[in-house]
């Protein structure tokens, strides 16, 4: 069972869905600028420092809104079912349309669109290596 009260087990759960986003959203952006470096170079080759600041930015404060979403109750934290440890709370969608909501936002924008974004920035990149390597053989 979870021993350190509601208070540490909301803390637990934000920092769990927290760093969880973040961690796919930060090589969502990097297939992104691999995407534009490798396949439109007249944009990617304008890549500085600063953009890649800004895009790690971005990319927590995507994850934080996702993260602090249940705290201004829209989806809700609560103990894992076995009670071992702290998350969202899967239950509650099967009876609040509020928290069903959340929770198939956070489906789409948190893992459908990343994982689309990784899987057609690299299908692109294939596809302008293909392209290059036959360019590379007619010469």
């Amino acid at each position: 069972r979870w021993l350190y009260g509601k208070e540490i087990c909301l803390f637990y759960a934000f920092c769990g869905v927290l760093f969880g986003i973040c961690s796919l959203t930060t090589p969502t952006l990097l297939s992104t600028v691999c995407c534009l470096k490798i396949c439109f170079p007249a944009y990617g080759n304008r890549f500085r420092r600063e953009h890649g600041q800004i895009l790690i930015a971005c990319a927590w404060t995507y994850a934080a809104i996702f993260a602090c979403s249940p705290l201004a109750h829209w989806g809700e934290y609560g103990a894992e079912p076995y009670g071992t440890a702290c998350c969202i709370d899967w239950r509650s969608t099967n009876v609040n349309a509020v928290d069903m909501s959340y929770t198939v936002v956070l489906f789409v924008f948190c893992f459908i669109l990343p994982c689309g974004i990784i899987v057609t920035s690299y299908s692109l990149i294939l596809v302008t290596v293909k392209e290059s390597k036959k360019a590379v053989k007619q010469h």
